[in-house]
């Protein structure tokens, strides 16, 4: 819902390797429209750019504060944690969170879309939106070093808005770890990590600005979701909502717009929380052969 834009594109030469000046849009691709429905005097937009382990042992470390031991096959979480509060330097948490966020991209045959995700294991495993890759294409990921590399759809959720997708020929990820709802309060401080209008590894700070919020973007209705002010735009979906001791809380899902033609962040997005995610990506994990 977060990612639906044309990726920013180019001037002519191969795009192969996805470097684009961040705002250029071509001709074929400026009549693309984001799926939107008004509520409440904004437009809700989805912020797509662009345009085998058992659930119940992997999803061990999606949790907060989980052992440092091996949780699964060719997967380790370390779990020291750094810590800030009201007026400590939030760069120790970028630091931390910024290598396990990606760019997921999907190059189709008439259009290309942009979106973000975050790393579940050690080789590869990325959580993201469903409308990230819900469009027909090759899909690549791009890690936070710019290495990129080929990747498949392994799982889908539609209703949760989510999927999972494997990267080839990565190993030494270093996974993230999920936070609790119930660890969550209006007013929290929270950082959102992703490739917003194309621009990767972008951190924006807010708070949690409000709990249980539903949206309707005219393609899909989610509920129980987080609000927040930090900054989130095309190209943030299905990247990371984390708090001060760098937990993921949330997964960036959408966005509201003050209208029909204007697109930008006015401080309010939206994701779903870490409880939700958890709980999705277990049985999304039983889709996977």
């Amino acid at each position: 819902m977060t990612d639906l834009m044309s990726r920013p594109p180019y001037s002519g030469q191969d795009n192969s390797d996805h470097t684009f000046p961040p705002y250029v849009v071509p001709p074929q691709r400026a009549d693309r429209r984001w799926p939107r429905r008004v509520a409440g005097g904004a437009a809700v937009l989805a912020l797509v750019a662009g345009g085998g382990t058992a659930g119940g042992v992997l999803a061990e470390k999606y949790l907060i504060d989980p052992p440092a031991a091996a949780t699964a096959a060719g997967s380790t979480v370390s779990a020291a944690t750094a810590t800030a509060t009201e007026g400590d330097d939030l760069a120790p948490i970028v630091a931390k969170v910024q290598p396990s966020v990606v760019t997921v991209m999907v190059d189709g045959a008439q259009s290309s879309s942009l979106g973000s995700g975050v790393v579940l294991s050690s080789d590869g495993l990325i959580l993201t939106n469903n409308h990230v890759i819900s469009e027909d294409g090759t899909v690549s990921v791009r890690l936070s070093s710019g290495k990129t590399v080929p990747a498949r759809v392994v799982a889908t959720d539609t209703t949760h808005d989510l999927a999972l997708v494997q990267a080839t020929g990565l190993t030494g990820l270093t996974p993230v770890t999920f936070g609790t709802d119930d660890s969550v309060a209006v007013g929290d401080t929270v950082l959102a990590f992703g490739a917003p209008l194309g621009l990767e590894n972008t951190v924006t700070s807010g708070i949690v600005s409000a709990l249980d919020r539903s949206v309707d973007t005219g393609t899909e209705k989610l509920t129980g979701l987080f609000q927040t002010d930090a900054a989130i735009n095309e190209g943030n979906s299905g990247g990371a909502l984390v708090d001060t001791s760098g937990h993921v809380i949330g997964i960036n899902v959408a966005i509201a717009t003050a209208s029909e033609s204007d697109s930008g962040s006015i401080g309010v997005g939206f994701a779903i929380p870490a409880d939700t995610v958890v709980s999705a990506v277990k049985q999304l994990e039983t889709q996977i052969s």
